[in-house]
Order: structure tokens, then sequence, then C-alpha cells
């Protein structure tokens, strides 16, 4: 498996039970009820439509513990690349909209991390339990 297809067989893609509005607000109400850090919100649609093209809603939610993540970063401070963690909520053609998020344990395999298993597997069950908290009816 090349390094392509090893970050796309990371990726995990729910289909969301409401509309991408309503999904990315779902979201960051859970994310406020939790106490995680909101740092960007980026509408690539509102983007689109600042230069004259058309893009279905797709936004990005960037957000993170920074008690969680420093740590990380204070072993390899090349995961900063991919910290803080982030859902994407997209709608396709059909007007579905979707959530896709990158499994926390592949950070490992892209940065040279040791010894923070438990930390990565809960990372993944957080951002696992927020996608599906977003998503579900």
């Amino acid at each position: 498996m090349d390094a392509i297809d090893s970050a796309i067989a990371d990726l995990v893609t729910l289909a969301s039970a409401h509309d991408a509005s309503r999904t990315v607000e779902r979201l960051k109400s859970l994310l406020s009820q939790k106490g995680i850090q909101l740092f960007a919100d980026i509408d690539h649609a509102a983007g689109a439509r600042q230069v004259g093209l058309l893009l279905r809603p797709t936004r990005v939610l960037i957000f993170g513990n920074p008690a969680a993540g420093t740590p990380l970063m204070q072993d390899e401070q090349t995961i900063g690349l991919d910290l803080p963690l982030r859902i994407l909520v997209w709608e396709d053609a059909d007007g579905k909209a979707w959530l896709t998020y990158r499994q926390s344990e592949s950070l490992a395999e892209l940065h040279p991390i040791h010894g923070r298993d438990g930390t990565l597997k809960a990372l993944s069950a957080g951002l696992s339990a927020l996608a599906h908290g977003a998503a579900g009816p």
C-alpha cells in the first residue's frame, strides 16, 4: 500500500441524518457541551462564492484540547500538521450530508510517536463519538 492509499484508508466517512448546515450546528453544540475548543470553521463553499465559483456545502471544523494535543507535540512536533483535529462536513450531488475525518491512530504512523497509544485511542474514540453524535438522529 503506498502513502496515498494509506491516507485514504485512514479516512472515516459517515452519512448524516441532517443537512450539512444542521450537521455543523450539531457538531458545534457537542464541542461546546464537552468543553472542546473550536479553533476554526472553514466554509469552503463561501470561499468559492467569493471568487465566482460554485461548490456544494463543504466545511471543515478544526477543534481540540491543548491538554491532550500538547503532550503529543512535545514528543513529536510534526504532529502539529495534523493537530488540532478536524471534521469535514460536506454535501454530495444528491444533497446528502456526510462527515469525514481521519482516524487518530494513523497519526502514529505519520509521525514517529511511541508510547502514546492510549492517548491516540482516546482521541480516536472521542472523534468518533463527536461525528456519530452530530450525524445521528
